[in-house]
């Protein structure tokens, strides 16, 4: 049961080449999430990886690098979440949760969408110079991780407010007792992998979920697959900025 589980965690949240998993068991899709901050670790180490090869270059140039790897190992498809939120919670203040679900099925962008967007780009950019600059390679390695872990810890306690889709399914399958194991051991992991300033992120980090959490529970009264995309998106800049932060 591990082999198809992973392979649906890594076709969703990746553009690896991987085997196409067909017509997936409702138990399959639940066990996918647990593999979500292992999803994070790959993705992690293909940038570590080209942090420690391109140490000798131009920083700002790696910095591009890895940026723009990271955007094509993911496909943009958080930030494609995170654009659809903004647009959705400026635009549904006067319309209530229907307006603001209404406007995230909504495939046009709008102004608040690049905006988030670009501003999004910007400070993993900014954070990624940063740290490159640090030689911090392994907070480049961890904060995917981290990103999706917190995704987990917000599909374990806030109700899916859409009854259809995979997101819907993988909620309702998730093993709870499992994923809370997952996102335990995962954050400890990485709080207290090598640098003290780690812990620190991570709690940081998880104070901004929380904060999300309330805010998205009082607009829209649960999460969709787009609030999931934009929590993974803010969580890896909080972590990589307050690192940064602490690290100078």
């Amino acid at each position: 049961m591990i082999g198809r589980p992973l392979l649906l965690a890594l076709g969703l949240l990746t553009t690896l080449p991987v085997p196409r998993v067909v017509d997936p068991a409702e138990r399959e899709i639940g066990l996918s999430v647990l593999w979500y901050p292992l999803v994070g670790a790959i993705i992690g180490v293909m940038m570590w990886g080209l942090a420690v090869w391109g140490a000798a270059w131009p920083g700002d140039l790696v910095a591009l690098g890895i940026l723009l790897l990271w955007l094509m190992a993911t496909g943009g498809l958080h930030l494609e979440g995170l654009g659809d939120l903004a647009d959705a919670w400026v635009g549904g203040l006067s319309g209530g949760p229907e307006r603001m679900l209404a406007i995230m099925k909504d495939p046009r962008a709008g102004p608040m969408a690049v905006m988030a967007i670009c501003m999004q780009l910007f400070c993993k950019g900014v954070a990624i110079h940063n740290l490159l600059q640090l030689h911090a390679f392994v907070v480049l390695g961890v904060a995917p991780v981290i990103g999706r872990t917190m995704m987990v810890a917000l599909m374990l306690s806030t109700p899916y407010v859409r009854p259809e889709g995979m997101g819907a399914v993988a909620v309702r399958a998730l093993p709870k007792n499992a994923g809370w194991w997952v996102v335990g051991v995962t954050s400890l992991a990485v709080a207290f992998l090598s640098q003290p300033s780690l812990a620190w992120a991570v709690l940081v980090t998880g104070l901004g979920l929380m904060t999300l959490r309330a805010l998205i529970l009082r607009r829209l009264k649960g999460v969709t697959g787009d609030v999931l995309g934009a929590s993974c998106e803010l969580s890896e800049t909080i972590f990589l900025l307050v690192t940064v932060l602490l690290l100078f």
